[in-house]
């Protein structure tokens, strides 16, 4: 999201013009204002800028346009210019939440700084509200298909297209990517969704019992067979086969599983009696078995079989721009499930999360998320591991990023409370709220909700 607008009041028209001119040199686009109603007119809680006021104007003055939009988007930067007789008011603008103030006559640079601070704070707002939007319409049992990416773009449509079709999917995907989620969704999203969807893990069972969770068996099949058991094909017979980990699956297992999946019909341990099904097989590999099949370790044969239809899940780092949305999710779910607020996404965090591989994929990130809510994860710069090749700023950028997360840690630990934070920092109150405006912390992120 590029923000850049900035809304420039004042009844001056030269200084509008001069300053207008200034902004656009600068690369911002500036919407020139003569009056505090015209801007009150122009500007609501989508506005994507910064609004910068004079304090003394006609009418409505520059305070009491900052209390209106303050009661429109108490999140909307706004900058006073003040003449010198305006300053104490300025401070007072300042203890109720207003961004910065600049003091005439003003260089253009100062300006021109502020405006970018605050213009990052915007963003981040904006961005934070769009991204919780968008997560909020999302339900959770699906949050691996969030994402505006081509790639999952075209996985939801071919997840759509063969949900109904009665033919066997071999899913795709690395460690942590989602495989269930996408064999869950073939079943839901088909004719199949009010019969039973039945998972195994061919890598978490041993050799000795697979057989039988497979493929059942009759009471006396084998020592310790006390009683007969539906095998898991049969018991999904009308509904979905999920084979997690089939790479995993014993190549004498192989053989039985690719004769079922010809015949569609099971023989259960210790009976001779065949058993027709309305079979339809979902299996989940997290390596290549096309390779694995040149190697030896995996049926040739059962690999064709399955690889009717393939669907490959592309890990998050190859698709970064949907890893903010995911993250938004993962927070509200976390915040939800610690009865916590919701962590702001600062712009630390924001680079964090692209520069990161994800090597756990979803998996990795969502329990990334539960750290962050519960505040055992860094949320600065200085903390958070820089991408390779980036710098970290200068000495006293860096030196701001750390007071900026000891601030959100001290808030943390005391759930907000101002006196016991002004105790474990020890600082006086004014320095404090003063260090919370330059630093964009909200400190009621942090109150705990009883």
């Amino acid at each position: 999201m590029n923000v850049t607008r900035i809304a420039f009041v004042d009844d001056d028209a030269d200084l509008r013009a001069a300053n207008a001119q200034t902004l656009e040199l600068a690369g911002l686009s500036p919407l020139p204002l003569a009056s505090a109603a015209e801007a009150l007119h122009h500007i609501d809680a989508s506005f994507e800028g910064v609004v910068v006021s004079d304090i003394r104007m006609a009418k409505m003055d520059g305070m009491q346009l900052f209390r209106r939009l303050k009661a429109v988007d108490p999140d909307l930067p706004v900058i006073l210019i003040t003449g010198h007789g305006d300053i104490a008011m300025a401070v007072e603008a300042m203890r109720e939440g207003a961004y910065d103030f600049i003091a005439k006559p003003f260089a253009p640079d100062a300006l021109l700084a502020s405006l970018h601070r605050a213009l990052e704070k915007r963003r981040l707002v904006l961005e934070n509200r769009r991204l919780r939007e968008a997560a909020a319409e999302t339900g959770g049992e699906d949050v691996a298909m969030l994402g505006e990416t081509p790639a999952m773009q075209r996985l939801r449509r071919t997840i759509h297209q063969v949900a109904d079709a009665d033919i066997d999917v071999l899913v795709v995907g690395e460690t942590g990517s989602g495989k269930e989620v996408v064999s869950s969704l073939l079943h839901r999203w088909g004719r199949r969704a009010s019969r039973p969807f039945v998972a195994l893990n061919c890598g978490a069972l041993p050799e000795t019992v697979i057989e039988s969770e497979l493929f059942g068996h009759e009471a006396g099949a084998f020592t310790g067979a006390q009683k007969k058991r539906v095998g898991r094909i049969e018991h999904s017979s009308g509904g979905t086969l999920f084979l997690d980990e089939i790479e995993s699956m014993p190549l004498s297992l192989q053989v039985k599983l690719l004769r079922v999946l010809e015949t569609r019909k099971v023989t259960p341990l210790g009976t001779n009696e065949v058993r027709s099904l309305d079979l339809r097989v979902v299996a989940a590999s997290k390596v290549d078995l096309a390779e694995a099949a040149r190697a030896g370790s995996f049926r040739e044969d059962l690999f064709y079989r399955l690889n009717v239809v393939t669907l490959r899940i592309p890990p998050l780092r190859e698709r970064k721009e949907d890893i903010p949305l995911l993250f938004a999710h993962f927070l509200a779910r976390a915040a939800a499930r610690f009865h916590r607020p919701v962590p702001e996404m600062s712009a630390a965090m924001e680079q964090h999360l692209l520069s990161h591989d994800w090597p756990g994929n979803v998996r990795e990130l969502s329990h990334f998320a539960e750290r962050v809510t519960l505040g055992l994860a860094p949320e600065t710069a200085e903390e958070i591991p820089a991408a390779q090749g980036t710098s970290d700023g200068t000495l006293p950028e860096r030196v701001e990023r750390y007071e900026a997360g000891l601030i959100r840690r001290a808030l943390e630990a005391t759930g907000g409370d101002v006196r016991a934070t002004l105790q474990a920092l020890g600082i006086p109150r004014k320095t404090f709220y003063d260090k919370l405006q330059r630093h964009g912390i909200d400190r009621a992120h942090y109150v705990r909700q009883e």
